[in-house]
């Protein structure tokens, strides 16, 4: 009786695999990546571990989702940026919204921000509340814009509660124990978490309050040193719009879409913007007519 060999199919890399997904080949591809996203300097096995956990969360490191910086002690930590949060939490099958309740003393001084994650499978949301107290530094973005970097916190972590996301971490925890070599990325002195930027506001592309948000350029609160050099004021402000245009788009209420409304309409004011003014605009009243059942 004549006997048949099953030839096992040679494994593919993940390199290989990843490189493929963006039509790359994989020297190159590999090559993009450590003179962008990771330390040129990491091992081979550090850097498919990194493929391998932007490959199981699906974030795409050449648009900045996901970066890696060395570890003090040895290794490399996956961070993901929160353009990378917002891709793992709305393309979450189970998904429904979340929303944002901020707790303020008599002075009108934030206390914390609590974030509640719907699930389309579970009866009660998942709540998480971060206090300023515990959180604020001594950073131009906390200095600057304290509401916003303490509600990423509550964002990330009630996603972490209602999903189960773990092995990364979001910027501003990676600054508070990494440490980057000199010169990292930007070619200039000084401990530096920021990838290079894109050259130009990105576009925001969304069909509906849940649907993945398309943000290719790294937003603003991915957290700088002191030493670092700062980003121009435009291009902040920039940032910031396009980041509040992606927290508005999955906002669960009128009530919280109407808050970021106001948050936006006072720092354009006077800024001159007629463009992100318009681009703001447009979001608005997009996601506005979702939320009250209106179509254009």
């Amino acid at each position: 009786m004549a006997q048949t060999a099953l030839v096992e199919s040679p494994k593919r890399s993940i390199t290989l695999d990843m490189a493929h997904r963006f039509g790359m080949e994989a020297k190159p591809f590999e090559a993009t990546l450590r003179a962008t996203v990771v330390p040129s300097n990491c091992s081979q096995e550090e850097f498919a571990a990194f493929l391998l956990v932007a490959k199981q969360y699906n974030l795409n490191p050449i648009t900045k989702e996901i970066f890696a910086f060395p570890k003090r002690g040895g290794g490399i930590q996956p961070i993901v940026s929160v353009d990378g949060w917002a891709n793992l939490i709305n393309s979450h099958p189970q998904c429904d919204g979340w929303d944002f309740e901020d707790e303020k003393d008599e002075n009108g001084n934030l206390i914390s921000i609590t974030c509640r994650m719907y699930r389309k499978d579970r009866s009660h949301p998942m709540e998480a509340t971060e206090y300023m107290a515990e959180c604020a530094r001594d950073t131009d973005t906390w200095k600057k814009w304290p509401r916003r970097m303490l509600r990423h916190k509550a964002l990330i972590q009630a996603a972490r509660y209602a999903f189960g996301f773990a092995g990364i971490v979001d910027p501003d925890e990676a600054e508070r124990f990494t440490v980057a070599p000199q010169g990292h990325y930007s070619g200039t002195p000084g401990p530096r978490l920021v990838p290079p930027s894109a050259p130009s506001l990105a576009p925001i592309v969304a069909e509906d309050a849940y649907r993945k948000v398309d943000v290719t350029e790294v937003t603003s609160e991915q957290v700088q040193d002191q030493s670092a050099p700062t980003a121009s004021s435009d291009d902040a402000l920039a940032d910031w719009i396009n980041d509040q245009i992606a927290e508005a788009k999955c906002a669960a209420s009128m009530d919280t879409l109407d808050e970021i409304d106001g948050q936006v309409c006072s720092e354009l004011e006077g800024a001159g913007r007629d463009d992100l003014q318009a681009l703001w605009n447009e979001a608005y009243q997009d996601r506005r007519n979702s939320l009250t059942g209106k179509r254009r």
